[in-house]
């Protein structure tokens, strides 16, 4: 799915960027998914319909009082069903029960229905970032990132 949507997200003039990300982010984190979660104390959730995959989120660690929502990503078959709704609250329902007041996030100007979907969801910006460097978390190559985050 991670690569999947990925592709989707994909404009064609940056193909190339794009599966050099995906490498990246593989390598880095996704092919040793549980490993990478449990390494930075959280974890990875998958969601599925019927025994098949529809979503999946981890959580990281990114302060000692904040987690990271990170991998939210909904299967275009299951887009518009509530699913993307559902992952956050889970999420922030973890991060209660571990006694962490703060979510963060970050998405991306490829993402607009993120956007609305976690500002709808009560996350507020803290600041946006021209994102040059590529990283397992970003692409780089000059896309807006945005940095939300909601208080517990």
């Amino acid at each position: 799915m991670f690569i999947i949507v990925n592709r989707l997200l994909s404009p064609p003039p940056m193909r190339d960027a794009f599966e050099a990300y995906i490498a990246c982010s593989l390598t880095e984190e996704m092919d040793r998914v549980a490993a990478y979660y449990r390494e930075r104390g959280g974890g990875f959730w998958v969601a599925l319909r019927e025994a098949k995959l529809v979503g999946m989120f981890g959580l990281e660690r990114a302060t000692p009082d904040a987690m990271e929502l990170r991998r939210m990503y909904v299967d275009p078959s299951a887009r518009r069903s509530g699913i993307a709704r559902l992952m956050p609250r889970f999420a922030e329902a973890e991060c209660r029960r571990l006694n962490v007041r703060r979510l963060e996030l970050s998405t991306s100007e490829l993402q607009p229905a993120a956007l609305k979907l976690y500002r709808h969801a009560g996350y507020r910006l803290l600041h946006e970032v021209v994102a040059e460097q590529a990283s397992n978390k970003t692409l780089g190559g000059g896309i807006r990132r945005y940095y939300l985050e909601k208080i517990l």
